[in-house]
C-alpha cells in the first residue's frame, strides 16, 4: 500500500459519488437532456450518499483492525449500526435488512442477506488500494466486508472483482495483464457473459454507452452488482488514466450513477499508472461541500490509513444528524426538480 493509492481511492470514490448523485435513477436520455456533467446536487456544489460514507467507515475498521479480520468485520459492523441511526436518507433495502439484523443480535458474520445488489462493491476499492500487495489478505478482507450486508455469490464475486482491480490499478499493471488476471475471479453465468462482451469491447473501441447497452442496460445501469461493476471496469479500462473521461461516462449512462461513478472513481483514482488525486479535476473536488465528513475528513482518513500511528479523524454526531436532515431536505427539492423539464 502507498499513501498516493489511499489517497487517490478514497478522493475517486468520494467525486464520483457527489458528481453522480444528482443524476441517479435517471435514465441515459434525461441525463442527456441536462446537458453537461457537473456538480449541480446543491447549487452546483456536490455532497456524498451512503457509498463514500460506507467507504470511509470500512476504511476506519481497516485502520483499528488490520491485524484480525474477524475484529474488522465487527468493528465495520458496529459502524454501520451506527450508522443507520444516524437517519441517512439514501439506503439500499438490502443494507438496511442486514443492518437491522445487527441490532437484533445477529452476528456480523450471518447478518448479510441474499442479495446481489452493489451495496458490498461500492465500498471494495480501498480494500483493494490498501491490501495491493497482499492478495489473501485483500480477498479475505473484502469478502468479510461483503458478508457484512450480501451474502449472494454474485455479490461476493463483484466486490472482489472490484478489489483486485484497485489493486491492479495500484501497481499499474498492463490492460492485458488486467484482463487475463480479472477472469480468474469471474465464476458466475453473469459476469462471464459481461466480461466476454467487455474484452470485445475494448478490442474494438466500443464506447462506455454502447458497452451499458449491449449488456442490457440500455435504459440506465441497474443496481445488480454484475451491471454496476462490469460498466466501472469497462470505463476504467476504455479511459485509461483518464478519470475525467471515465466518471463522465458511466453518469451518461443513467441508473444507479452515484454508485456506479463512486467504484469507477475509487479504481480510476489510484495512483500508479492510474491518475492520481493529480488527475482528478481539482473543480470536482473543491466544489464538495460536505461536514463533518468533509474533504479535509478525507483527507484525514487517508493519512491515518496509510499511517496507523496517526489516529483516525473522530465525527461530532450531533453534527451527522443535522447533515442528514440538510440532505434529505436536498433530496426532496431533487425530487420536485424532476418532474420539471430539464432546462
Amino acid at each position: 500500500m502507498t499513501f498516493p493509492s489511499i489517497r487517490g481511492s478514497l478522493l475517486g470514490t468520494a467525486v464520483g459519488d457527489a458528481l453522480g448523485l444528482p443524476y441517479e435513477g435517471l435514465s441515459r436520455k434525461r441525463v442527456a437532456a441536462f446537458g453537461e456533467i457537473r456538480p449541480r446536487f446543491l447549487l452546483g456544489r456536490g455532497m456524498f450518499s451512503d457509498d463514500t460514507e460506507h467507504t470511509l467507515m470500512l476504511a476506519a475498521a481497516m485502520h483499528a483492525h488490520r491485524d484480525n479480520v474477524g475484529a474488522f468485520q465487527r468493528g465495520f459492523a458496529r459502524k454501520l449500526r451506527w450508522w443507520l441511526l444516524g437517519l441517512p436518507a439514501g439506503v439500499g433495502l438490502s443494507t438496511a435488512k442486514a443492518i437491522l439484523r445487527l441490532w437484533l443480535g445477529f452476528p456480523p458474520h450471518k447478518s448479510g442477506v441474499r442479495s446481489a445488489g452493489n451495496g458490498a462493491a461500492m465500498r471494495s476499492a480501498i480494500v483493494g488500494a490498501f491490501w495491493a500487495d497482499d492478495e489473501a489478505k485483500r480477498r479475505e478482507f473484502a469478502l468479510a466486508a461483503c458478508r457484512v450486508t450480501h451474502t449472494d455469490p454474485r455479490a461476493e464475486e463483484s466486490a472482489l472483482l472490484v478489489a483486485e482491480a484497485a489493486s491492479m490499478a495500484a501497481k499499474g499493471i498492463p490492460t492485458k495483464e488486467v484482463l487475463s488476471s480479472l477472469e480468474i475471479w469471474v465464476t458466475r453465468e453473469e459476469m462471464k457473459t459481461r466480461f466476454a462482451a467487455l474484452k470485445a469491447g475494448l478490442e474494438t473501441g466500443t464506447s462506455v454507452l454502447e458497452y451499458a447497452a449491449q449488456i442490457g442496460c440500455g435504459h440506465g445501469v441497474s443496481g445488480f452488482a454484475p451491471n454496476t461493476v462490469a460498466v466501472a471496469l469497462y470505463a476504467w479500462l476504455r479511459h485509461r488514466g483518464q478519470f475525467e473521461a471515465a466518471i463522465r461516462s458511466v453518469i451518461e449512462c443513467g441508473g444507479d450513477t452515484d454508485t456506479v461513478a463512486a467504484i469507477t472513481g475509487g479504481i480510476c483514482g489510484i495512483c500508479g499508472a492510474e491518475v492520481g488525486e493529480k488527475g482528478i479535476p481539482p473543480e470536482w473536488i473543491t466544489s464538495i461541500c460536505e461536514w463533518p465528513r468533509s474533504v479535509a475528513h478525507v483527507r484525514g482518513v487517508c493519512s491515518a490509513l496509510a499511517d496507523d500511528s496517526i489516529p483516525m479523524p473522530r465525527l461530532f454526531w450531533p453534527l451527522v444528524l443535522l447533515r442528514n436532515l440538510v440532505f434529505l431536505t436536498v433530496v426532496l427539492l431533487h425530487g420536485f426538480r424532476r418532474l420539471l423539464p430539464p432546462y
